[in-house]
């Protein structure tokens, strides 16, 4: 029986622990929670969002625990779904919803599986996890001043790092999550550093304190109560993301780019332009008419980007977004699949499993290109997102700025200043809202495992099939690393609850296909691991 700690009890923990009671039900599972309530993790908390942010994801997407989301949605009080906007007739599979619910859906998962299971589940809230700590081929987590283990396998599920909401100040706040939700923000200039669905979040959040959006019919408007604010997103090109198209899912296969295709490009000497290549053939074959229209055959992996942006940038963003919105309306009340982007949004996770193949200059490029192809494209928003900007900006509050990449911004103790195209900008309040960044082994919050990191000359964590780390004495064979920021050098596309769900069921597997020395309980209590009484609930 394998005794296993789950660190962090957000989605990622949830699809690791949900795989590994289906793949064996004598694992002897602890979960480890620090704030209150285990299940809801960060994006999905009333710390980090608000009624009115959306999931940018579907129930049809989902993949599903005990129920799938939108059975647990139809479950819910008329009066709930009423005040988060949502009317009992109106909910389908494809409908994004605010994550405030999705992060209630995460928790009542949990506590159901719990609750089944709770002869060898248990989790432990209000419980920060500060060190892991291997000894006697084993590993240790250290915990509110106390020692608990041995466990056999360790799983880090810690999900996103942001900066703590103490780290924001009254003119700065340095992400979306980081203390903006409890705060007042003035009505004056606001920045807003990107053009994600985190950066609409952002300004969603001001917006919301400035004024109310009136819905009549189809028709989105914004009537604000005070003066003075105007809110700027910003990037270096300053396109604003397109809203989601329909397509049909399950996914289709690829006729060109198959698994095998991509697996022979990671052996050759040029291999993003090998996979390019696969890319035009797709798109060639799938939407003739588009591949034409870029002149997709004269392009390449380091043109196909600007080729891809030409038509956006060159027009307002908000015009832009009006027409999208128009077309992918009609599309999704039609059923009507726009070929070129769909052959895009399932090539992204083919392409991502060539990355860790790529040199230094091949990298650099598929960054600077494909990458950026690929974000814009299965990030699209939501609808609704992007029927609030267009009512900000008919409303005079919104508009967008493009940087372009020679921008200088420099932070002032009640202003942030930015200097682009030859011209200067200030706004006393500013938000960075540019997403989770890459972490390395030195940013481990763990000391016992970030020295043993170092110590193996592992700049970056380095990872087998079923995310074990391989080559850190001590912790090799016993450690999973599944905490996002930690993936993204080698999976640039890795963020999202099907990514938690395709990790979770990876390390289920690993772990459960182990041969294993395993222990029995301590002091042969089978209901007892590490001196904690099991089955919290």
């Amino acid at each position: 029986m394998a005794r296993v700690a789950i660190v962090g009890t957000g989605p990622t923990g949830i699809y690791t622990f949900f795989n590994l009671i289906q793949a064996d039900a004598s694992h002897r599972i602890t979960m480890f929670e620090r704030g209150e309530k285990a299940g809801i993790g960060l994006p999905y908390s009333p710390e980090a969002a608000s009624k009115s942010m959306l999931a940018n994801i579907a129930s049809i997407e989902i993949p599903p625990i005990d129920a799938p989301y939108l059975d647990w949605l139809k479950g819910q009080p008329d009066a709930k779904l009423r005040a988060f906007g949502l009317d009992r007739a109106e909910l389908d599979d494809r409908q994004f919803t605010p994550r405030l619910l999705l992060g209630e859906y995460f928790r009542d998962q949990l506590l159901s599986l719990l609750d089944r299971h709770r002869a060898r589940a248990e989790v432990l809230e209000n419980t920060e996890v500060t060190d892991v700590i291997a000894r006697n081929d084993a590993l240790f987590l250290r915990a509110a001043g106390r020692e608990f283990g041995p466990f056999d396998r360790v799983i880090l599920a810690t999900g996103h790092v942001f900066p703590d909401a103490d780290e924001a100040t009254r003119s700065y706040f340095p992400s979306p999550w980081s203390g903006l939700i409890q705060a007042e923000v003035p009505p004056v200039s606001v920045g807003i550093m990107g053009t994600s669905l985190s950066s609409i979040d952002a300004a969603m959040a001001v917006a919301n304190q400035h004024g109310r959006f009136h819905r009549k019919g189809e028709e989105l408007t914004f009537e604000p109560t005070t003066k003075g604010l105007h809110l700027t997103l910003m990037s270096w090109s300053g396109v604003l993301p397109e809203a989601d198209f329909w397509c049909p899912i399950p996914y289709e296969p690829l006729q060109v780019m198959t698994d095998d295709a991509v697996a022979q490009c990671a052996g050759q000497a040029d291999p993003l332009d090998r996979v390019f290549a696969l890319l035009q053939q797709e798109i060639a074959q799938a939407d003739p008419a588009y591949a034409d229209r870029i002149g997709l055959a004269t392009l390449t992996a380091d043109t196909f980007a600007d080729a891809y942006f030409a038509a956006r940038e060159a027009q307002d963003p908000f015009r832009w977004a009006r027409k999208n919105l128009e077309e992918v309306e009609h599309n999704k009340a039609h059923r009507i699949t726009v070929p070129w982007r769909y052959a895009l949004l399932r090539m992204h996770e083919k392409v991502e499993t060539l990355v860790p193949h790529l040199g230094d200059a091949d990298r650099s490029r598929f960054d600077a290109g494909l990458k950026k192809v690929f974000v814009d494209n299965y990030a699209a928003v939501p609808s609704e997102s992007i029927r609030r900007l267009l009512a900000l900006r008919d409303a005079g509050l919104l508009s967008v700025l493009a940087l372009g990449e020679d921008y200088e911004m420099k932070r002032e103790p009640d202003r942030t200043v930015i200097r682009a195209k030859g011209k200067t900008h200030l706004f006393p309040v500013f938000i960075d809202a540019r997403g989770q960044k890459p972490l390395e082994s030195k940013d481990m919050p763990f000391p016992g495992l970030r020295r043993a990191l170092i110590g193996s000359d592992q700049d970056i964590p380095e990872l087998d099939g079923d995310f074990a780390l391989v080559g850190v004495p001590g912790y090799e064979g016993h450690a999973h690393l599944a905490a996002i920021p930690y993936l993204m050098h080698d999976r640039p596309f890795v963020q999202g609850i099907t990514a938690s769900s395709e990790i979770g069921a990876a390390i289920a597997r690993g772990i459960s296909a182990a041969p294993g020395d395993l222990r029995s309980g301590a002091a042969g209590d089978p209901d007892h691991v590490g001196g904690l009484a099991s089955a919290a609930h």
